[in-house]
């Protein structure tokens, strides 16, 4: 890994400050790449239209690991409250993964909803993208943190965190409930 991606902090210790920018950089840019590119038409052996339902389950077991997460800090169980977390990481790199092979592969879905619902559907979505770009680099930092013994600094910013990343994995499945009935079958 080059020299400038992970210098170390004060402390000694790596600050991955130049991997947290360019996965959070990069994220955004692949999935903005997804709208904009076309997809190429392969046949991968299954019904891709699983996939939302897939990210919809990651994303509620996502929500439910991290209020188990906040549940075990609170009562002092470090060990479970790490254990959630690095759960619910690995289950939103799931998603990623799915969410990109998806929209990669798939047609668009256009929201069929009118009146009120079309309102709430698009406020959903718009926060839900919009804050799924800013968490990337919250979680990363706090993860890091964590990782690295600096739980006063990682409390700081996990008190920021932890509601933004609770916010878009509810939002997610939200937005599969709203749109789901609009897919192709």
């Amino acid at each position: 890994m080059p020299e400038k991606l992970s210098s170390p902090d004060q402390s000694g210790q790596p600050s991955y400050t130049g991997v947290i920018i360019a996965i959070s950089v990069a994220i955004p840019l692949v999935v903005a790449a997804l709208f904009i590119l076309p997809h190429p038409d392969i046949q991968i052996g299954f019904r891709l239209t699983l996939l939302p339902l897939f990210n919809a389950i990651c994303n509620s077991v996502t929500a439910v690991l991290l209020l188990g997460s906040l549940y075990f800090i609170k009562h002092g169980q470090r060990q479970w409250h790490k254990r959630c977390n690095l759960a619910a990481v690995g289950l939103s790199v799931l998603f990623l993964i799915s969410y990109v092979i998806y929209h990669s592969l798939a047609p668009e879905t256009h929201f069929g909803g009118t009146g009120l619902i079309r309102y709430v559907y698009f406020f959903i979505l718009i926060t839900h993208i919009l804050l799924a770009a800013v968490i990337v680099p919250l979680v990363l930092i706090t993860l890091v943190r964590a990782l690295q013994g600096k739980f006063d600094r990682h409390k700081k910013i996990a008190r920021i965190t932890w509601p933004l990343w609770f916010y878009v994995a509810i939002s997610g499945v939200l937005v599969y409930i709203l749109i789901s009935p609009y897919y192709p079958h």
